[in-house]
């Protein structure tokens, strides 16, 4: 468990959204430029275990996407335990609702102990705001491009939509 909202030997993995436990989201796992044109990992694909860099909408590690990945405990790349599943976004708000503030203390303050373990960015695959900024992945998709996540810092927090190819934390929960 979490000893502070900035404990890094509590952040955890990062994950694409959609993708399998495969080493890609290890926080420094290695990168290449090479987009998945299947969601299943460790066929020899070029890509397993690697962080899929995307310059380019719709900004998705795979093409064509697939809306039907993290849904439910039987998605397709569940990252979770058998049994469990990623949040949907009506669920992390009624998390965030419960809160003591709405912010990265109301978010440690909570059972769940979240924290600002911060995100891998698309473009290069570099840490991004580790010790400001917590996002964790919702299983809900938003419009044609996005899914939506938990976000929060010193000074807000909300649901918000991302590019699937940013690298973010994911909490399960038991179905």
């Amino acid at each position: 468990m979490a000893t502070s909202s900035t404990d890094a030997a509590a952040y955890g993995d990062l994950y694409q959204w959609g993708r399998a436990a495969d080493g890609h989201e290890g926080r420094t796992s290695p990168i290449t430029s090479t987009i998945a044109t299947t969601a299943e990992p460790n066929l020899g694909n070029l890509w397993d275990g690697l962080f899929i860099t995307e310059v380019s909408s719709p900004y998705d590690w795979l093409t064509p996407q697939n809306n039907s990945l993290w849904q439910g405990v039987g998605g397709i790349n569940n990252p979770c335990p058998t049994g469990f599943r990623l949040p949907t976004d009506t669920e992390w708000e009624a998390e965030r609702q419960s809160w003591s503030s709405n912010d990265a203390d109301g978010a440690y303050s909570s059972p769940l102990k979240l924290t600002l373990a911060g995100y891998r960015y698309r473009i290069a695959g570099e840490l991004d705001n580790v010790g400001t900024d917590g996002s964790y992945w919702a299983s809900t998709i938003s419009g044609s491009n996005n899914t939506l996540d938990l976000g929060f810092s010193s000074s807000y927090a909300g649901i918000y939509p991302n590019n699937r190819s940013l690298a973010l934390s994911v909490r399960c929960i038991k179905d």
